[in-house]
């Protein structure tokens, strides 16, 4: 009986007389249907229309903020040194000379591309979950900061927060059944880490590690920057203007407290400022002060402060 069955097997797996090679495979084959399952992830799919709806959501908020950033508007709700105008006009605010909300518009454009073009369901899965755990993370430490270092919050800001992990929460609920060679350990290990690093940056960054400038303000000079534009000082300068960037590197991130002029809107090239023509300025940088006209290079802070009568060493924190 055993001879038999082990006759009847050998049969099986050689087919059928006549049978080709190709044939023995497809009923084999069909007879595992399971083995097909682990390409399902890569199928091509529709849209993402929930996460390119919150996405679109996201770049309306961030280019409103952006909008008015680059043009000096004053938002909605947010008046005049209220929590909200605090943490827009915090040194937070900004990130290589563009404001944070750029940076976020930016992220959800790139949800927005991963939810609408990419068409592969693992790719992107992969692609969405990255960025949305980076984003909430990156998210997450600004909030921490507004909370704890500029003790005030912004609605703004919390309704992005509030997008971001809806988008990670969706994203996360999406993912395929089935996904080849992924491991959970492996994959929060790599995001996780990608995410600390650019936290890591970040805080580098606002501690003025790379760029005092990007750093917290001197008491010391804060104080001159502000007496200077309370006693309608003016800084003269161009953007091309090397020693121009000098001056303002002396006061660090106060610079942006000073009375400055751009003598020189549209470059090099272009026409002066009418202001700047009016006072007849040729030379960069130029200082007004007490209605005394300085044409010497930078200016060091201490005699800056001793021309317009600032109290220099009283000021020393």
């Amino acid at each position: 009986m055993s001879q038999k069955k082990d006759l009847e097997a050998t049969i099986q797996s050689a087919g059928t007389p006549g049978e080709t090679r190709t044939e023995r495979k497809r009923k084999r084959h069909e007879k595992q249907p399971h083995e097909g399952l682990h390409t399902a992830p890569d199928a091509t799919v529709s849209p993402n229309w929930p996460l390119l709806i919150l996405a679109t959501a996201g770049m309306l908020l961030t280019a409103y903020l952006t909008y008015n950033a680059w043009n000096r508007g004053e938002l909605m709700f947010c008046t005049e040194g209220s929590s909200c105008d605090l943490v827009q006009n915090s040194r937070w605010s900004t990130l290589f000379a563009l404001p944070l909300a750029a940076w976020g518009f930016l992220t959800y454009c790139a949800l927005a591309f991963c939810a609408a073009a990419v068409r592969k369901k693992s790719r992107q899965w992969k692609l969405s979950w990255t960025i949305s755990f980076i984003a909430v993370a990156i998210s997450t430490y600004l909030t921490a900061i507004s909370i704890f270092v500029i003790e005030a919050m912004c609605g703004y800001c919390l309704a992005s927060y509030a997008l971001l992990i809806l988008i990670f929460v969706l994203v996360f609920r999406q993912k395929p059944q089935h996904l080849n060679n992924f491991s959970w350990d492996g994959w929060l290990l790599k995001s996780g880490a990608a995410a600390v690093l650019i936290v890591t940056f970040l805080q580098l960054h606002y501690s003025g590690v790379f760029n005092p400038m990007s750093g917290p303000e001197d008491s010391r000079l804060q104080a001159l920057a502000v007496h200077l534009s309370d006693t309608d000082a003016k800084f003269y300068g161009a953007s091309w203007c090397p020693h121009c960037q000098d001056q303002k590197r002396v006061f660090t991130a106060s610079a942006k407290r000073l009375p400055y002029v751009e003598c020189s809107p549209t470059g090099r090239q272009g026409a002066r400022s009418t202001e700047c023509v009016m006072e007849k300025i040729m030379n960069y940088p130029t200082w007004i002060i007490s209605g005394r006209r300085y044409e010497r290079g930078v200016v060091e802070p201490e005699v800056l402060a001793r021309l317009s009568k600032f109290d220099w060493e009283a000021a020393a924190p």
